[in-house]
């Protein structure tokens, strides 16, 4: 109890600095990733990925702004279970998904070969990915892009570009200032739950970092084991500044939307979606 006692002294005697790493891996956590993939798979459920019916919505638009998909690879990153992957594949796409979850990787490869559907998944970290010229398309969606670190998006932006055949498409999206965020900090005891099998107590603790446009969702978790500290980050994105981001990775931005599924731009949704082209001489 002592050592416990240290580790969560340790967590909560200042605010994290930004992007401050998580003490556990969150995505393949065996009891965390279980709960996740049940929110994936729950059609009314906005948690780990978007209601069913926006998702439909999204493809539809993604396939028409690529100008359909036959002949077309395609690869999504963060591909969870396969929800948009198995719809590109609908519409015509060649997929490969990518995932750093297990147990999402898993149920998308099961259910792929229930459906007699020719996905390729991969269960891998898409920093570590090395494709080269290989995709006509790459997907990031659901804000995935906002929760790494400046050096990784940089990392990664480079990488998507390598990954791209010439005049290939990005479509990623990320959340803005307008997405509401409380500051609070907020203590829970339960028997089991998202965090833990077992009896623990989840402490959340919300901070906002306006200098550099970041939020964070800090959770920490004790059981009469160990302590362990989730820290889940977010870039707050405006047009000039994701449009800067992506640009300094020498691709070249052709549009922006409100979302995913081709909302007109206005600038005052909680979300900003961008397209990007690899261009010849960039």
């Amino acid at each position: 109890m002592e050592n416990i006692s240290r580790k969560l002294f340790g967590f909560m005697k200042q605010k994290p600095q930004v992007y401050e790493a998580s003490s556990s891996a969150f995505w393949d956590d065996e009891n965390i990733s279980r709960y996740m993939l049940e929110a994936h798979l729950d059609p009314n459920v906005e948690g780990a990925t978007r209601k069913h019916a926006f998702i439909q919505r999204s493809a539809d638009w993604i396939a028409e702004r690529c100008r359909g998909g036959a002949g077309k690879k395609l690869l999504d990153l963060g591909c969870g279970p396969g929800l948009y992957a198995e719809l590109f594949d609908d519409r015509g796409f060649q997929v490969t998904g990518l995932d750093f979850s297990r147990r999402s990787i898993q149920y998308a490869k099961e259910h792929a070969s229930k459906t007699k559907r020719d996905i390729r998944y991969e269960y891998k970290n898409y920093l570590e990915m090395n494709y080269e010229e290989a995709f006509d398309v790459i997907t990031l969606i659901y804000c995935d892009f906002g929760v790494l670190p400046p050096k990784d998006r940089k990392t990664l932006l480079g990488k998507i570009k390598r990954a791209l055949k010439q005049d290939g498409i990005l479509i990623l999206d990320g959340f803005t200032e307008t997405l509401p965020f409380q500051e609070l900090e907020t203590v829970q005891y339960q028997e089991e739950g998202f965090w833990s099998a077992g009896p623990h107590v989840h402490i959340q603790r919300n901070y906002k970092y306006p200098e550099t446009a970041n939020t964070l969702e800090q959770y920490l978790v004790v059981t009469e084991e160990d302590c362990h500290c989730y820290n889940l980050w977010n870039q707050r994105y405006s047009r000039e500044s994701l449009k800067k981001e992506i640009e300094s990775a020498g691709l070249c931005c052709i549009g922006f939307y409100d979302d995913v599924a081709g909302k007109a731009f206005t600038g005052r949704d909680t979300t900003i979606c961008a397209v990007a082209e690899k261009k010849a001489g960039r």
